[in-house]
């Protein structure tokens, strides 16, 4: 049961890590009735506790008005009066002391900027923080008996950071309008302009949209055509030395000189 609890506290506090910017280490902002919660179930030392609980570490605060309330309850609460003074001092900017819960929405603010932990065992404030109408991103620690807990998420803030989300990962009208407004200026034009000069400036938006994104142009992947043969590598063509030049009849020249030869010779001898 305890590995399960921690878990589920864990994943809580992932929550609000990434749905709302929580950082290390946490802040949490204790009022007086959680305080006297953890010296009466001897839950010390508080730090060590809540870091425990949270999975990290924690620094806890309280403030001017919150000691104020609890040194005017008297004996009763004297010890986290003490442990109230050892706590860090949140700022608030009342002159006269307020009440705990008027003095914690006022330091909490409208958007919770500094991104308190509230500690609390008031049934009331509890509701109040659990509602997104009221400050969204919030979360509420609270005590029972000796053991420390971490308010769920209600559906109401998991539909807000989930629409806030969405927000955050799509561009709006205006965002879209900044993006493309100089690559459609050249592109529309009056009916009077000449295409020519349409269709260039149309393939200068296209150039510089494919530079904006990244897309390479089409000559730089020109294929390698086939050259020819290495002339050096290639073997050198034989000639045929039986082929003998022919005269314009047909008769093979060589044959008809050795045939006058042979007459002069046998005239010679007649003779």
């Amino acid at each position: 049961m305890r590995v399960k609890k921690q878990k589920r506290h864990r994943k809580v506090v992932r929550f609000y890590s990434a749905c709302f910017g929580f950082r290390e280490p946490y802040k949490v902002l204790c009022d007086g009735t959680f305080i006297h919660h953890l010296i009466h179930h001897r839950l010390t030392p508080a730090d060590d506790v809540i870091s425990h609980l949270l999975g990290a570490r924690a620094l806890l605060f309280t403030t001017r008005c919150i000691i104020g309330e609890l040194r005017s309850l008297g004996e009763s609460h004297s010890e986290a009066l003490e442990a109230a003074q050892q706590l860090f001092t949140a700022r608030c900017d009342h002159e006269k002391r307020v009440g705990a819960t008027a003095c914690v929405e006022s330091v909490i603010g409208e958007a919770n900027s500094e991104h308190f932990f509230v500690a609390t065992q008031d049934a009331d404030m509890r509701k109040k923080f659990r509602e997104v109408g009221f400050v969204p991103g919030v979360p509420v620690i609270y005590g029972l008996r000796n053991s420390l807990f971490i308010e769920q998420p209600s559906a109401q803030q998991r539909q807000y950071a989930k629409s806030t989300e969405e927000k955050r990962l799509h561009m709006g009208e205006s965002e879209y309008l900044k993006l493309y407004k100089s690559d459609l200026k050249g592109v529309i034009t009056n009916d009077s302009t000449n295409r020519a000069t349409e269709g260039t400036q149309l393939t200068r938006n296209i150039s510089t949209t494919k530079r904006m994104l990244g897309v390479a142009e089409k000559s730089k992947f020109k294929r390698k055509r086939a050259k020819g043969p290495n002339p050096l590598s290639c073997k050198k063509k034989k000639k045929d030395d039986t082929s003998a030049p022919q005269n314009q009849d047909g008769v093979d020249s060589g044959a008809t000189k050795k045939k006058i030869r042979k007459r002069k010779r046998a005239k010679e001898i007649g003779s």
